[in-house]
């Protein structure tokens, strides 16, 4: 029985370190503190299922911890079929890591001003969290939800660079956004999806020792 449990056990943590767990709740803390500081109160909207997440808080007023699950599971099984099960296995871990993180800053009050009067700023500022957060974990060989899953899946069956696939999923999202966005914001949004798209791709692919995955 032990002999069992043990092999269970190293079947269940094959592929995880120390390091890549910490690289992967850095990776969704950054994130989900620019999103829920920035995105979420300036109404720029991130693509994906990051946008979408947005779009449907929007719509029904439901927290993001709660919706981030359900769309993340519908593009995992997607994915499972081109990323194979050590992918999921990963992601599983990371997007509870950025669901539990949405959970954690919505307990306290906003820890930046609001960005709401300068678009442009919180634009540029929101890309850079979600790109760095985000390239992160992608980094670890997960995702941060079903955007990253959908977005690698892209990349990997059309061999498109990620950058463009993420590209292709935010334009989608920022389409149906302009339901409750304005035309003006929306381009403030495709400023943020193109700086955190090559962002994801530039952490993701950094050759740099102190960030490389362990494999």
């Amino acid at each position: 029985m032990k002999s069992h449990m043990a092999a269970l056990q190293s079947r269940l943590t094959a592929g995880f370190t120390t390091r890549k767990i910490l690289l992967i709740l850095l990776g969704a803390m950054i994130c989900t503190f620019g999103i829920h500081n920035i995105h979420q109160r300036t109404h720029i909207t991130e693509g994906g299922m990051i946008g979408l997440m947005l779009l449907v808080e929007r719509w029904l007023n439901i927290s993001p911890a709660y919706i981030t699950p359900v769309l993340d599971i519908s593009c995992y099984l997607l994915a499972c079929k081109f990323l194979g099960g050590r992918f999921i296995k990963i992601s599983i871990v990371s997007t509870a890591c950025v669901s539990g993180f949405y959970k954690i800053w919505e307990l306290f009050p906003p820890m930046l001003p609001d960005l709401s009067a300068h678009p442009l700023t919180a634009a540029v500022l929101g890309g850079m969290f979600v790109g760095i957060g985000v390239g992160l974990i992608v980094r670890q060989g997960g995702s941060s939800g079903g955007d990253d899953a959908l977005a690698l899946t892209i990349s990997h069956t059309l061999r498109w660079r990620l950058s463009r696939a993420y590209l292709f999923t935010d334009l989608t999202v920022l389409i149906l956004s302009l339901s409750y966005i304005p035309l003006r914001r929306i381009v403030f949004s495709l400023i943020t999806v193109t700086i955190s798209s090559c962002l994801i791709d530039l952490v993701k692919d950094y050759k740099g020792n102190s960030l490389n995955a362990v494999r």
